[in-house]
């Protein structure tokens, strides 16, 4: 469940990259799963698997539109269908268009003992909120970002697959 952490990190660990490049952004395509939208952004379960670990059912920014340079606090709302032990894993991505701005490999449970999250490994089946909040840097180019995380559990079996994409030129 801390993979969701792990989004929002990686949201805001990549924001300081963003300011490296410019250029436009590509529109990522629908899976097999409904892709929840608003103004400025967009998530989808991208495997839409049921057999998926972790089943996002709602991801919500305050304030919307994210602001450069503002606080912004993602609330995740989110099932955990099998029990995540340490081991699991999340591989996270930022893209500007085609370029990859940052990729890194997290240990879940490492990185849950790091935020000293409510939520530690391990984490028990249930249904769960998490809410976090990150400073954006103010120096965010005003372009689309694709922020994709696909999380793995201890066996290597799929644990969930968020993608987003995030549009600070609405701001």
């Amino acid at each position: 469940m801390r993979s969701i952490f792990l989004f929002i990190t990686c949201l805001s660990l990549a924001a300081p990259s963003l300011s490296l490049i410019a250029g436009e952004q590509q529109p990522i395509e629908a899976v097999n799963s409904p892709v929840h939208t608003l103004a400025s952004w967009k998530w989808e379960n991208c495997a839409g698997l049921t057999t998926d670990a972790v089943q996002i059912n709602s991801i919500q920014f305050s304030p919307d539109p994210p602001e450069p340079g503002k606080e912004l606090t993602v609330t995740v709302k989110a099932d955990v269908l099998k029990e995540i032990v340490d081991g699991a894993y999340a591989d996270t991505a930022v893209k500007f268009g085609v370029v990859k701005l940052l990729e890194k490999k997290f240990d879940v449970c490492e990185e849950a003992l790091k935020a000293n999250g409510t939520i530690q490994c391990p984490v028990a089946p249930g249904s769960y909120t998490v809410v976090q909040t990150v400073t954006l840097p103010r120096d965010i180019p005003r372009a689309k970002y694709n922020v994709e995380v696909m999380g793995y559990t201890a066996e290597e079996e799929d644990m969930l697959c968020v993608r987003m994409v995030v549009d600070f030129r609405t701001w």
